[in-house]
């Protein structure tokens, strides 16, 4: 386990249920290290959660990480779009590394299974919807056997519990950056992204079904890519699963795949939540490793003699054309 001083130094902003269930996963990181968990109610229930954890906490929202910025290099905005369009300048003219939780789509697009190591010099990735986290990498997958199809579908089926309010108001937002996302990465003329609230009891697990228009296609080679995507994602998702393996039907080509979160803060039936937190701490994760490497290890040097963030190397979004001179310097 890395000790503090070799941690990413992170803050959390945002300090309900996805911002709680970040902090539970970030503390046990061995990656990375809270510096701040950020809102505007100390006396809500996850600040409460985090002061009870030892984490240093703040009302003052965005002011508090840009009074801190020396001590932190990445930060996890889970407020709302609105609020994200707000605070990403403000972290960018201070080489902090935005991780979007929102629908605002100012950053690239991240899904760790099939673009992770393209987003690690970004200084603003967003983690897409936890529809986009749970079917993009199928859809990708099944984009290398049916390249450019015609039309693409997915239907989420989630517990309505697990659905706030956040996620309630932005429904239309979720479900264009979910098509969005899809088509993105597979290259379909047209996508559409289906939600489905369900309000039994006992709560579902969330499942999501991919459906690609095609006429005819290698199942056995779809089967095969599926099957690796999978296990890709299960290095940072431990609950995803193919209940239904690629198969055709009525000119469709379906697989379907179930979530279950790993109940850190959320129930275990809130995967939808819990995916796209993952996938946060993966790109994380990844980041704090790349910025041990060789050039992160020069741009660290660099930035210690100008004196900012002494304990840790500078995010690469931070790159100057002083910075480039430097390191072709050094190599």
């Amino acid at each position: 386990m890395q000790d503090h001083a070799t941690k990413l130094p992170v803050a959390i902003l945002g300090t309900g249920n996805i911002g709680t269930d970040l902090l539970v996963k970030v503390l046990r990181s061995p990656e990375l290290d809270c510096k701040l968990f950020a809102g505007r109610n100390l006396g809500s229930a996850g600040m409460t959660k985090a002061t009870a954890l030892g984490v240093p906490v703040s009302a003052d929202g965005i002011d508090s990480i840009v009074e801190r910025d020396s001590e932190i290099a990445l930060v996890f905005d889970a407020t709302s779009a609105e609020g994200h369009l707000r605070h990403a300048p403000l972290l960018e003219r201070r080489g902090i590394v935005s991780v979007d939780m929102t629908p605002a789509k100012i950053g690239r697009m991240c899904v760790p299974a099939v673009n992770l190591s393209s987003c690690l010099n970004d200084s603003n990735v967003n983690m897409v919807t936890c529809g986009g986290q749970a079917a993009i990498p199928i859809a990708h997958a099944l984009a290398q056997v049916v390249p450019h199809a015609e039309y693409m579908e997915t239907v989420s089926n989630i517990a309505a519990r697990s659905a706030g309010p956040a996620t309630r108001l932005n429904l239309d937002e979720y479900l264009r950056t979910t098509e969005q996302g899809l088509q993105h990465f597979t290259g379909c003329a047209e996508a559409k992204a289906i939600l489905t609230l369900n309000p039994a009891h006992p709560c579902v697990l969330m499942q999501t079904t991919i459906m690609l228009k095609t006429v005819g296609v290698d199942v056995d080679r779809c089967r095969m890519l599926v099957a690796e995507a999978v296990a890709t994602i299960q290095k940072y998702v431990p609950g995803y699963r193919v209940l239904v393996e690629p198969k055709r039907e009525g000119g469709r080509l379906i697989v379907m795949v179930r979530v279950e979160g790993l109940g850190d803060y959320l129930p275990r039936y809130a995967g939808n939540l819990d995916i796209i937190n993952c996938a946060a701490i993966a790109f994380a994760e990844a980041k704090s490793r790349h910025a041990r490497s060789r050039e992160g290890f020069l741009l660290t040097l660099e930035k210690k003699i100008h004196g900012r963030w002494a304990g840790w190397p500078i995010p690469h979004a931070c790159h100057t054309a002083e910075n480039e001179k430097t390191r072709k310097r050094a190599g």
